[in-house]
């Protein structure tokens, strides 16, 4: 099934078709064999109406419209262009604040395909004619703009957290444990906090090391008399409400103040307030709001659809079993079988979206490597990290292709290739320190919660 899965995918077919087509074509041959039950198909129609009904998930489409209308009303562009003329005057300053709009957008948007291409297109020229070497100007872009897979309120985070949390549950009991501690997307944010910002301060750390020993490679940029004096106005209109609004949605969080979701609904709400005090809100941007956030929830709902029937037919013939006891069975017991299924997810991620791996691959293994030991906090931080590693990682790193669509054609692909493959090195050490200090991911959620 798994392999087979793999093949319809590189012929291009899409990801939730070719999940519970080939689920159908298995199940098929199993009942000839008498394998399987077609009569377990009828459990599906709970479990799809119980994701729909799912309150922790009704965050998803909240931070979505959350998103959209960020960068709809164009406070994404202003932000950018204000923390370039609060750094642009200093070396390298004009990648430091690529790299912090990064940092803020996936603080309020969470989805790596619109902050990367929203990066391309409003800070690539800007760099370029900054006179910065094109190859670091699109590492930059591509590292920061995938930070949204591992920063809150990040939705691959959301549905890692609810699949964690069912994990969780069932490795415990099978354990004996019948009262655990609960796993809760609010853990999840809470713990991915800390490694996200030191993957912030590993790409800014480069930027500058690079521009005190190659200083024609991110020089200064040149500010105009007019463009200085603006600058406090353009802070007070642009920089203070998005901090606003990020630290009522992430501080909500962290204070124990409000649950994810409720939180996404502070941030939709106050999305759309800034929107209206810049005059960008009307009923067409609503609309297409709207629109944009049905359009990307539904993608992803009926991806978790086809993964939950695959999920179905491979449990039912055995395939759990067999994967439990090759995990087991690896060498170095719970740190072997964690990095096979790490080496795993990073592979899936040349070929497989975020949300298509963690469908597929997160159910099979999480109860089994939580069994074995593994703190479930600390296991969705680490595939968070690992995911977005592969999302950069040339030849066919994701990010690469949505910069590559939006880069001007003086822009070569070789460059932005080259360009990743510094920070590609600072994720593996980002994800170094988090697998040798388990605490960067355990300790705050431990401070928060309890």
């Amino acid at each position: 099934m798994f392999f087979g899965v793999i093949a319809i995918l590189l012929l291009g077919f899409p990801v939730a078709f070719t999940l519970a087509g080939t689920s159908l074509i298995i199940a098929g041959i199993g009942w000839l064999l008498d394998a399987f039950n077609p009569a377990l198909f009828g459990t599906l129609a709970s479990r799809y109406v119980g994701a729909m009904t799912n309150e922790v998930l009704v965050a998803v489409p909240l931070f979505v419209f959350m998103g959209v209308m960020l960068e709809r009303s164009r406070i994404a562009e202003q932000l950018l262009v204000t923390m370039a003329q609060l750094f642009g005057s200093l070396r390298g300053g004009l990648g430091l604040s690529v790299i912090l709009v990064g940092a803020l957008l996936a603080a309020s948007t969470g989805i790596v395909g619109a902050t990367v291409v929203t990066m391309g297109l409003l800070s690539l020229p800007a760099m370029l004619r900054a006179g910065y070497d094109p190859k670091l100007a699109c590492g930059i872009i591509c590292a920061s703009g995938t930070l949204g897979q591992i920063i809150p309120p990040s939705t691959v985070l959301i549905f890692m957290g609810d699949i964690l949390q069912g994990a969780n549950a069932q490795a415990q009991m099978a354990l004996g444990n019948f009262a655990p501690n609960p796993v809760s997307v609010g853990n999840l944010f809470v713990g991915a906090f800390i490694p996200g910002f030191i993957l912030v301060g590993l790409y800014m750390a480069w930027t500058i090391f690079l521009a005190v020993v190659r200083p024609n490679s991110a020089p200064a940029m040149v500010m105009s008399s007019d463009d200085r004096r603006d600058l406090p106005r353009n802070v007070a209109v642009a920089l203070i409400p998005a901090l606003a609004l990020i630290v009522a949605v992430l501080g909500s969080i962290l204070a124990g103040i409000a649950t994810p979701t409720e939180s996404a609904s502070v941030g939709a709400v106050g999305a759309m307030l800034l929107a209206a005090a810049r005059r960008q809100f009307s009923y067409a941007i609503l609309c297409h709001c709207m629109m944009a956030t049905m359009q990307i929830t539904s993608m992803v709902f009926v991806i978790l659809f086809g993964a939950s029937m695959f999920a179905l037919v491979f449990r039912t013939l055995g395939g759990d079993a067999l994967l439990e006891e090759f995990l087991t069975a690896l060498p170095g017991g719970a740190t072997g079988a964690m990095l096979f299924v790490m080496g795993l997810m990073f592979v899936l991620g040349f070929i497989l979206d975020t949300f298509e791996i963690i469908f597929i691959v997160m159910p099979l293994t999480a109860p089994i490597l939580l069994q074995m030991g593994v703190d479930p906090v600390w296991l969705g931080v680490m595939v968070g990290i690992n995911l977005q590693t592969s999302f950069l990682t040339p030849p066919v790193g994701f990010s690469l292709f949505y910069l590559r669509s939006v880069a001007p054609p003086s822009v070569a692909t070789s460059q932005i290739y080259r360009g990743v493959i510094p920070f590609v090195l600072l994720q593996v050490v980002g994800l170094a320190m988090v697998w040798w200090f388990p605490q960067l991911a355990t300790w705050l959620p431990g401070i928060v919660f309890d």
